[in-house]
């Protein structure tokens, strides 16, 4: 009798079997990658280039949650702004790290900052001697205190941000955190500068020429055939 020897594929060697289904399982994961990367490249090349038919899946749409505004007090005004100013600042704020390059840990930011300043005279601080008028109300003389420059009012439509270079570890901190204050140095430093322009630019003298003819045109409806306007520092 002659005895036959049926080999069963895989039974010779046990490894080989797992070979070929690791093999088998690999070509099969592929095609999946690759679908997957074409699918994600599709996405990124639509919401680039607005391919038809994918404008409305990258659509924006904008949605205001924000609550009520609520009023916190109210302040009664007794200064006469006279005079306000336009200023406009370029601000070039750079962070460096002791021992390291800027590659690497820095930043350097360059900031458009637009903003305004007022002037404004106090009438609500004139002393019980600071208006003098004659028996015949033709004469009128008022004493007030020199004009002061307010705060410097940035304009969000008008400030912005040129450029922002920012090392390894710099953008890393973004990637991972979200700073809303990130921008308040420029902005304060913008202020700040704005500030000192304005009180370089004589704002304040016009402010009280502004305010003397003010007083002479409104008391000379009344009347007043002189009225004379001097201004002095309160008394401390």
């Amino acid at each position: 009798m002659t005895s036959t020897d049926v080999r069963t594929e895989g039974a010779g060697d046990p490894g080989q079997g797992s070979t070929s289904r690791r093999r088998a399982r690999t070509r099969g994961c592929l095609p999946f990658a690759g679908v997957c990367a074409a699918a994600l490249v599709l996405l990124f090349l639509g919401s680039r280039l607005s391919l038809p038919g994918l404008g409305d899946l990258f659509e924006e749409k904008t949605t205001d949650r924000s609550g009520p505004a609520v009023l916190k007090s109210i302040q009664d005004m007794s200064a006469y702004e006279a005079a306000s100013g336009n200023f406009q600042v370029v601000v070039d704020l750079e962070k460096d790290a002791k021992y390291l390059p800027d590659a690497i840990r820095g930043t350097r930011t360059l900031y458009v900052g637009a903003g305004t300043v007022g002037a404004s005279v106090d009438l609500g601080k004139v002393g019980p001697d600071g208006v003098t008028v004659n028996e015949d109300r033709t004469t009128a003389e008022l004493v007030l205190p020199h004009a002061v420059l307010g705060k410097p009012a940035l304009d969000p439509d008008r400030s912005y941000a040129v450029s922002k270079q920012r090392g390894i570890l710099d953008r890393l901190g973004d990637f991972f955190s979200d700073n809303p204050g990130s921008e308040q140095a420029v902005n304060k430093l913008a202020a700040r500068h704005i500030g000192e322009a304005a009180e370089e630019s004589g704002l304040t003298k016009r402010a009280e020429k502004n305010t003397t003819s003010m007083l002479q045109g409104l008391l000379g409806s009344l009347g007043f055939e002189k009225v004379t306007v001097r201004y002095t520092d309160p008394p401390r």
